[in-house]
């Protein structure tokens, strides 16, 4: 196991009266994938977009590298080196890979875009991933398959030295050969030291890349556990029920949940 780089603690969300997460504790450990998993309105957005800064929380604590932090906007959580590649993207279609993965940050030398050293950082980049599937830097982003966009993304991320990375739905909407691209990029990122949060529906998915499985039920984590130590099957019940076996929210708890 890594150490821990990010983790949550106690921490509670509502809009208006909609108590959204209630008591959410996460950790989250250099060099591992944590996949997050949960049912539609479990509370996995929000939990990511309060990671990110662009939801403020009601109460609890965040510690980063074991010290307190407060994230209370996107700008603070890119300053910590946590950075988030959602599942649209957020890609430029007319824009080529190196404007895509400086822009907003686009490196300048005597007032004028210092093109060759964007070009070599995004180069220096995909090939620190292992990334082959992308022949030049250049190409436009239309141009691009769902499973190279996916790659671009991540490697932005990676780009600012990020130190957490959360990925939304990687894999979604991509076919066998993209996925299984997507996910060894996933391990190798989480294999250079990079803490990775990794949601997904995709069972196997997770299974087969993730350290550690983080269940949320109804805005409540019901367990997190290492990915060895559970089958398919009892993640599948932990998000839908809350519990599996001895694991999970205790009985009582879990039925005045559901009521």
């Amino acid at each position: 196991m890594g150490d821990s780089i990010l983790e949550l603690r106690g921490i509670n969300k509502s809009f208006g009266p909609v108590h959204v997460l209630h008591d959410v504790d996460l950790t989250i450990k250099a060099g591992e994938v944590t996949a997050l998993v949960g049912d539609n309105g479990a509370g996995k957005s929000t939990l990511v977009k309060c990671i990110a800064g662009i939801h403020g929380t009601d109460s609890g604590e965040t510690l980063f590298a074991d010290e307190p932090v407060v994230v209370g906007s996107p700008k603070d959580a890119a300053a910590l080196g946590i950075e988030v590649v959602y599942q649209d993207l957020a890609l430029c279609d007319n824009l080529d890979i190196v404007q895509n993965m400086f822009l907003g940050r686009e490196r300048t030398s005597k007032g004028l875009l210092d093109e060759a050293s964007m070009e070599q950082a995004a180069r220096d980049t995909l090939a620190s991933l292992s990334v082959r599937t992308v022949k030049s830097v250049r190409m436009p982003v239309a141009a691009l398959s769902g499973g190279q966009r996916q790659t671009v993304a991540i490697a932005k991320s990676v780009l600012w030295q990020s130190k957490v990375v959360l990925l939304d739905e990687p894999t979604a909407a991509l076919g066998v050969a993209q996925t299984r691209q997507v996910l060894d990029l996933v391990r190798r990122l989480a294999d250079s030291g990079v803490g990775v949060l990794l949601i997904s529906h995709n069972m196997n998915d997770v299974k087969e890349v993730a350290d550690s499985v983080a269940a949320l039920f109804l805005g409540r984590m019901a367990a997190q556990v290492r990915a060895e130590d559970v089958s398919v099957g009892q993640i599948v019940e932990l998000i839908t029920t809350g519990r599996s076996g001895d694991l999970g929210l205790a009985k009582a708890e879990a039925k005045a949940v559901t009521i």
